[in-house]
């Protein structure tokens, strides 16, 4: 059985839904083993990441950037990347933040840089964009996101309201097709 880890920071809330609808979307294909990992966890699972054949990465942003909290999961993983050990695995991204813009591009650019320097391989959200002037909170890809899953959680409303639910169907979008792309992996 090919399994899929999903590690993630999420500071209020929000991008921990976010990280919750991409294991519901990996856990929907068959054949798939899913695990999800907080940053604030990982000491406790670094063989699950290893042993994983892909790793999805999501992280809140905050000052047009990753969280410091996944920041430091990326340092503590320089041993890995020094024997490459996770190269070659299939590697993808999500991000949240309160602004519509709010650097998530940028954000998203840091977790694809930081899958390449490890060796894996990035994969795309593979949508289009939902650009059309009836577009709603509620379309799949409403962010136009090309690299990743893109989520905007209103910062006056609580967890239980944000993120949108078609940023959660684009987050479950994603994390089926990753589960999908690892099935088809040797």
């Amino acid at each position: 059985m090919k399994s899929i880890a999903i590690i993630y920071h999420s500071g209020y809330g929000h991008t921990a839904k976010q990280a919750q609808a991409v294991l519901d979307g990996a856990k929907s294909v068959n054949g798939i083993n899913t695990h999800l990992i907080s940053v604030a966890d990982v000491a406790q699972h670094w063989e699950v990441l290893n042993s994983a054949d892909a790793i999805i990465f999501g992280s809140a942003v905050y000052m047009g950037s990753i969280s410091a909290e996944f920041k430091k999961f990326m340092e503590e993983s320089s041993k890995l990347w020094f024997t490459q050990a996770w190269k070659d695995k299939l590697a993808a991204g999500f991000v949240n933040s309160a602004s519509f813009n709010g650097d998530k591009q940028t954000a998203i650019i840091q977790l694809a840089t930081f899958a390449a320097q490890h060796g894996m391989l990035w994969v795309s959200l593979g949508l289009l964009p939902a650009n059309s002037s009836k577009s709603e909170r509620n379309d799949l890809n409403r962010m136009g996101a090309s690299l990743g899953a893109f989520a905007q959680s209103d910062s006056d409303l609580g967890a239980d309201v944000v993120p949108p639910l078609g940023d959660l169907a684009t987050a479950r979008y994603l994390g089926q097709r990753v589960a999908e792309l690892t099935l088809r992996q040797k």
